[in-house]
């Protein structure tokens, strides 16, 4: 009978002790991640070259393994020849809001996650000064991605991943209407400090 109640006693010990330590994971936190991209398609019958950009988002943790993340990104394409003129770039900047999901492998310090989210961003259009010519005005897409949480102890992790965002909207050169499909697809290589 003894031996039994000192299982007993040993297994809610334990048991208190991982809840406890669940609790004890940081909810918040912020990422930093910069990267390059690829457009998956032309931009208004331009073809993009490679980009680069980053994000800032913030996470919070309200289930286990299910977060919420926001934040806001910036990204920017060049072109030699467009029909906006040669030499011209697209950024595209604007805010994300999505779910994130996260599962460790087993008992080590990595993790994969996958994310879902909605974007609200413009895309506006520089000559080879920096001068913005025009600018689409703000509207809604959508953001997938996944990638790793690489525990680095102290609540650091590195996080690379891949995203693809794809944001939709109407733009006015001269009274001639485009439609910019901005389809582009990101590796990123963040850095996560929760707290």
């Amino acid at each position: 009978m003894k031996t039994k109640v000192f299982i007993l006693i040993v297994l809610a010990a334990i048991l208190a002790l991982s809840v406890d330590a669940q609790e004890n994971e940081k909810r918040f936190g912020f990422e930093f991640s910069p990267g390059v991209s690829m457009a998956t398609q032309e931009l208004g019958g331009t073809t993009l070259n490679p980009g680069f950009g980053f994000e800032g988002i913030f996470h919070y943790r309200f289930m286990p393994h299910l977060g919420a993340y926001g934040g806001w990104g910036w990204n920017r394409f060049g072109a030699e020849e467009s029909f906006a003129g040669d030499d011209v770039s697209f950024e595209e900047t604007g805010y994300v809001l999505g779910l994130q999901y996260k599962r460790p492998f087993g008992e080590s310090n990595l993790s994969w996650y996958l994310r879902a989210g909605g974007l609200y961003g413009h895309i506006e259009t520089e000559n080879s000064d920096g001068d913005v010519f025009n600018n689409t005005g703000h509207g809604l897409g959508w953001q997938l991605a996944g990638g790793l949480d690489i525990g680095l102890g102290n609540n650091w992790s590195l996080t690379p991943g891949v995203k693809f965002n794809a944001l939709t909207r109407d733009a006015d050169f001269d009274g001639v209407a485009k439609e910019f499909k901005h389809n582009y697809a990101s590796v990123r290589f963040g850095i996560l400090k929760r707290f």
